[in-house]
């Protein structure tokens, strides 16, 4: 009776319940448990199973450059890093109130990685993430002006609950480039959240959009209501690299 119920869980794609139900047998645990518990072990199983493949998917269809964790931050003191904000961010309550994030500092400080973190505790959560390099998805978007996908793309990263700017501002925005970003801002105002990562202040971010009227609604949109981290000291990178010789 056993090898047709197992065949079945997994033809039924109870993967969780398969696995746990098949250890249970094997093991001889079946005594150990009443028919209740039995079945409540099979279902947390499954159900296990199914949030942890949703993480695994999100997370997946995020794209991150890499990997990166909230526990492997690191908050000594020269960084600037407030740990109460950046742990009240990982619960991730800023999406729930379309809330932005904006990470500065200089080259190597960890800005990236900090919104990757947050990017992959979303995930966590249970929210649609996508990572962007900036300069990458300008370039992306006017090829899709171009063939005539563009209003294709800017859905796609509507419909996402979180967006991930990173590197911001490397360039100065040219005109076709700052009205896409107001596009962007535009269609995620009070309807989901960014986070951003540039080498360059905010207050700086003004001379960079250029096109005053422009830049005031992007700006406008997208520093109210956000929450600003400026990293300071000196490179991650280099640090890992001086204490690895």
């Amino acid at each position: 009776m056993i090898e047709p119920t197992v065949s079945k869980m997994k033809q039924m794609k109870l993967y969780g319940m398969h696995n746990a139900f098949k250890t249970a047998i094997e093991s001889g645990r079946t005594d150990h448990y009443t028919l209740d518990e039995f079945i409540s072990m099979l279902i947390d199983a499954e159900w296990d199973e199914r949030h942890n493949r949703r993480i695994e998917r999100s997370i997946k269809n995020a794209k991150f450059h890499y990997k990166s964790s909230i526990e492997s931050i690191n908050f000594d003191q020269v960084r600037n890093l407030d740990r109460n904000l950046v742990m009240r961010l990982a619960g991730c309550e800023f999406v729930e109130k379309n809330e932005n994030v904006l990470i500065t500092g200089s080259t190597g400080v960890g800005k990236s990685y900090l919104g990757t973190a947050l990017g992959y505790q979303a995930c966590i959560e249970g929210y649609k993430v996508n990572y962007f390099n900036t300069s990458k998805l300008f370039a992306k978007l006017k090829i899709a002006k171009a063939d005539g996908s563009y209003l294709r793309e800017l859905a796609k990263i509507q419909r996402q609950d979180v967006i991930i700017l990173d590197d911001f501002g490397l360039q100065t925005l040219d005109s076709s480039n700052r009205i896409t970003l107001l596009e962007i801002i535009e269609d995620r105002h009070n309807n989901g959240s960014i986070i951003v990562t540039s080498q360059i202040p905010v207050q700086g971010w003004y001379d960079l959009i250029g096109e005053k009227t422009i830049a005031d609604a992007i700006l406008d949109r997208l520093i109210h209501q956000s929450h600003l981290l400026e990293l300071q000291g000196e490179s991650m990178r280099k640090k890992r690299g001086l204490n690895r010789e």
